[in-house]
């Protein structure tokens, strides 16, 4: 069993898109890397603290997932 990447709540919500532009895309130009990489951080612990606490508990850690994904792709694009 693979990953799956699909156009969802946990990776592509619709309302974090403004045109072309993703929330993350923009984000990620305005701080930079070194804050871009806290940020990511930050919504992996966000997604696994909070994910026991919600009835969606799993589509939580899914987003903890995508959001460690992303890490690891900026880390391995350095």
């Amino acid at each position: 069993m693979g990953i799956k990447k699909e156009n969802n709540m946990v990776d592509k919500p619709a309302h974090y898109t403004k045109g072309s532009i993703e929330c993350k895309d923009a984000i990620k130009s305005a701080l930079g890397r070194e804050q871009y990489e806290g940020f990511l951080r930050g919504n992996i612990l966000k997604y696994v603290w909070r994910g026991p606490h919600k009835g969606e508990n799993l589509e939580d850690y899914k987003k903890a997932r995508f959001w460690l994904d992303e890490l690891i792709s900026e880390i391995e694009e350095m």
